[in-house]
């Protein structure tokens, strides 16, 4: 993988785009994503690469098989999700754990910064020791510059050590949900 600098002229919400070249220099080939206004932008941007196939998911879960199936396959994928859908596949991801394929998520966070819905809170208090638990590393950031070389670190460590890796992206970063 060639290391990318991020560029510090880059604004705090152009972070999906600097992703994106990440994921694309370290060959991922394959996105599955519930859709989340988080990471609509990065949705997009897979979506429109021809080069990618993206799955659109009923739920979390499938996503771990999708992940499991893609390096099977030969090709490497990234797996996008809300906090709350972290308790919908804490069962799928000891596939990934037990059979060390590798695996990457990255994982918007709900119920901390300037939540408005306190059903998001309880998982958002689970989503680290769950990950944990059942022996993902965890690696968090909370702003532009730190996401992008967590998310640069994250995948040379998944992807070359068959490591599973849970980003979690801060909720201050992703902003305040407007209703």
């Amino acid at each position: 993988m060639h290391s990318l600098q991020s560029n510090p002229d880059t604004r705090a919400d152009d972070w999906p785009s600097e992703l994106y070249l990440i994921l694309k220099t370290a060959d991922v080939r394959q996105m599955s994503y519930v859709p989340d206004a988080g990471h609509s932008q990065l949705i997009r941007l897979f979506s429109a690469d021809r080069d990618v196939t993206t799955n659109v998911l009923t739920t979390e879960e499938e996503g771990v098989a999708i992940a499991a199936g893609a390096w099977l396959g030969g090709q490497r994928s990234v797996l996008l999700m809300q906090s709350s859908g972290v308790g919908n596949c804490i069962n799928m991801l000891s596939l990934s754990a037990i059979g060390r394929f590798p695996l990457l998520m990255l994982v918007t966070m709900r119920g901390e910064w300037a939540e408005f819905n306190p059903w998001q809170v309880p998982m958002s208090r689970a989503t680290q020791p769950s990950l944990e638990a059942i022996g993902l590393k965890v690696m968090r950031a909370e702003t532009a510059e730190d996401l992008v070389e967590t998310v640069e670190s994250a995948a040379a460590l998944a992807y070359d050590s068959d490591q599973q890796i849970a980003v979690l992206i801060g909720q201050r970063l992703i902003g305040k949900k407007k209703w």
